[in-house]
């Protein structure tokens, strides 16, 4: 969590304090949420960060100095309301009906509003339209528009005078009611109520209309037009938070779990580490845990976006929330609640979407002292027209053409929106983005380190050759069946079942492993004389980095089983892609020359891109020395040993198949155990990082092409308000292209 700017008499630290997040109601645009921030910041021992769009504060503070309690207090203080996290036992409860859907009743209030506002709009701008005393009928369909329609926004403006503040609801609150209240004085007080009045529609002020001018038509259709913004507003943060949201209630409700030898289903609550729990076909696992018993596939589209079941047996590790496509099995829970894959996820994705980006903090300093510069400068507006021409109408239009055009809605939604859909899209494909600091960095990379074993290759021995007699893995694999290391697996798994008997199995140091199959004494591993032909097939393997295992019965070597860590199938195409990101791969490992380089030749890297003979606590040297270089580097890991390096690099990625201490010490986390996760990784960041720009350029450049234009006259309050809302709503709709990404892996 990145937190806000200090303020205020706030001394020492609270880092090692507790993290609170707090759900606020009752904020309309950025300055409010700036305001909070700037409230709970000026308290002893607080950092907090305040989002707009989550609607909610990350607040991490020192208990021995301040509690929930003032925190709550200090957000009430400020005028608006804050509440803890409804716990989990709460969220279980059946709810109770809620009538007050803030979307529903600001659907509601805008449709009313725009079937009122349409016949003023049609009335006013079409003078063949205009009978006798139509400004009246006018008056009475625009009334309830300016005064209901706009309540609103008149209330949030009340509510932060009465704090001594101003946010955009000011200007727009102080744009409406100027506009209804000329229109009122025109009419009783000036010549507009007269019979016969006409009034032709503009797109620049009228000079010189006096009180024949009224602008019912701006008071209403501005109050329309900014009701869609914040009804398009409210729909677009619903629906870009919706994939966290989505990835949140995949989880089980219950579980099968065995007891006394009879399942017995329980809330999900309840579960414990250790518990053996059935899953059937077509059931979700319970939560995280190894299988016991069974074997079956697995689909893990929820958590990786790869839609390809993956088979998994006896010893096999499970996430929660994956769903049991195959047959059943048992598993028995080794996390549960708070620890689960599932739980980390989100509180991963919640995390990034409350931090703030460099660059947001920068938009959020600027519109902090925007909306009183624009009452200033509305002020200047008025003052100026008035002393230049003395036309009080022109001088009024422009004033209020200023104030609806300025409110900067749109730089308050630019970061914390692509944020939302960005995180949330990166949940669903097996990404997960730390912080917003974190896409700073995606841009600056230029050299990617990638760890050899278990990130380039399974991490799994594998049998890629087998050699001599025919009957070779047939009987070496009874024999290793005996076995728990790793080769011994590889040639189990290569044979297949069922295997044959074995008797008086025996490991031997030194000589490896012995047993009698069919009446043949079988020795694995041992160093008897080697065929010619044999001789060459292990002099190869062994030059490749590989492992030949010799098998022999009755007393000859009769075969060789050649194993090997093989490479996974995306890491070449990863690679390729990874280059034309830019980024210069560099694959370190711990294995000698030759194996390394048969791997880089696998995956097409040259032998200066390869550093091998690295220690584990080598690799923070290496990407020290890069550093040193000049370069920016990316690192790519997955064990204890990377999380050293995974630290020092510019950018950390961990494959979520690894460690929590290197997921830990990472930037980003890839769920997906192959390099096509990290490449979307960085295709994510950058692109989310790259709508954020693009966002605060619009917002910028909107309030700085427009507000000059609305103080010099050429701009008609009426289509300042429809360009102020059409900004928030085309800053929000730009993020919600990020909902459209697609993994390189869906894209091939």
């Amino acid at each position: 969590m990145t937190a806000g700017p200090q303020a205020g008499p706030s001394t020492g630290s609270p880092a090692a304090g507790d993290e609170v997040r707090l759900d606020i109601t009752g904020m309309t645009c950025a300055s409010c949420a700036n305001r909070i921030e700037r409230k709970l910041n000026k308290l002893d021992g607080v950092q907090a960060s305040v989002n707009y769009a989550t609607e909610a504060a990350t607040v991490r503070y020192d208990p021995t100095r301040v509690d929930t309690d003032q925190l709550l207090a200090t957000v009430a203080a400020a005028g608006y309301s804050a509440a803890l996290p409804v716990p989990p036992a709460a969220e279980d409860a059946p709810a109770a009906p809620d009538a007050s859907d803030p979307e529903a009743a600001l659907r509601q209030r805008l449709l009313i509003s725009a079937a009122l506002t349409l016949p003023v709009l049609l009335l006013s701008m079409v003078p063949v339209l205009q009978f006798d005393n139509w400004q009246w009928l006018a008056l009475t369909l625009a009334s309830p528009v300016a005064v209901w329609g706009a309540w609103p926004f008149h209330r949030a403006a009340v509510v932060n005078a009465r704090h001594g503040a101003s946010t955009m609801d000011t200007l727009v609150s102080l744009g409406i009611t100027a506009a209804y209240l000329w229109s009122l004085w025109a009419l009783f007080l000036g010549e507009a109520g007269m019979p016969g009045m006409r009034m032709e529609f503009t797109l620049l002020p009228q000079q010189g209309a006096g009180t024949h001018e009224i602008y019912l038509e701006v008071a209403a259709a501005v109050t329309v037009f900014l009701l869609a913004g914040r009804w398009a507003e409210a729909r677009a943060k619903r629906r870009s938070g919706a994939a966290l949201a989505t990835l949140l209630e995949l989880g089980a409700k219950d579980a099968a779990v065995l007891r006394d030898g009879r399942e017995e289903r329980v809330p999900i609550g309840q579960l414990a580490v250790g518990d053996r729990f059935v899953v059937r076909p077509g059931e979700k696992v319970a939560t995280d845990g190894v299988v016991v018993s069974g074997s079956s596939a697995v689909d893990l589209s929820m958590l990786t976006g790869e839609s390809v079941p993956v088979e998994v047996a006896e010893g096999d590790r499970v996430t929660g929330a994956t769903v049991n496509v195959g047959g059943r099995v048992v598993v028995e829970a080794t996390r549960v609640g708070a620890e689960t894959t599932l739980a980390q996820l989100g509180r991963l994705v919640t995390q990034a979407q409350s931090g703030k980006a460099q660059v947001q903090r920068l938009a959020d300093r600027v519109s902090a002292v925007f909306v009183p510069v624009v009452l200033v400068i509305a002020l200047g507006t008025l003052v100026t027209w008035l002393l230049t021409t003395g036309d009080a109408t022109a001088a009024f239009t422009a004033a209020v053409a200023v104030l609806v055009i300025a409110c900067p809605c749109a730089l308050g939604l630019a970061t914390p929106t692509a944020l939302l859909v960005g995180t949330g899209r990166g949940a669903q494909l097996g990404v997960l983005i730390k912080g917003p600091e974190v896409l700073e960095s995606t841009r600056r990379v230029d050299t990617v380190v990638l760890d050899k074993t278990g990130t380039v290759t399974t991490g799994q021995m594998s049998v890629v050759e087998v050699v001599g007699h025919p009957d070779t893995l047939r009987l070496a694999a009874a024999v290793e069946a005996g076995s728990e290391h790793p080769i011994a697996r590889a040639v189990v798994a290569a044979a297949g079942a069922p295997l044959a008997p074995v008797a008086g199995f025996a490991s031997q140091a030194g000589i490896g492993v012995t047993g009698t199959v069919e009446g043949r004494d079988v020795v694995i591993g041992g160093a008897g004389e080697l065929p010619a032909d044999l001789a060459e097939v292990v002099a190869a393997a062994e030059a490749a980095g590989r492992t030949a295992v010799r098998v022999a019965w009755d007393g000859e070597v009769r075969g060789v089983v050649v194993v090997a860590d093989t490479v996974k199938p995306s890491s070449a195409a990863a690679i390729t892609r990874l280059r034309a990101l830019g980024l210069s791969p560099v694959l370190v490992t711990g294995d000698n020359a030759g194996a390394a380089a048969a791997v880089a030749r696998s995956v097409g890297l040259a032998a200066d891109e390869v550093i091998a003979g690295v220690l584990p606590a080598g690799k923070v040297d290496v990407v020290r020395d890069l550093q040193a270089r000049g370069r920016v580097v990316a690192m790519v890991g997955d064990g204890v040993n990377d999380a050293p390096a995974l630290a020092q690099a510019d950018l950390g990625l961990a494959m979520g198949s690894g460690t929590d201490v290197a997921i830990e010490a990472s930037d980003l986390t890839l769920v997906r155990a192959d390099l096509d996760a990290a490449v979307d990784a960085v295709r994510l960041s950058r692109r989310t990082l790259a709508v954020i720009k693009g966002n605060l350029f619009w917002a910028f450049a909107y309030n700085v092409a427009l507000v000059p234009l609305a103080a010099l006259g050429f701009l008609n309050p009426l289509l300042a308000g429809l360009a102020m809302a059409a900004s928030s709503v085309l800053v929000v709709t730009n993020s919600l292209r990020l909902r459209r990404f697609r993994s390189v892996a869906g894209e091939a």
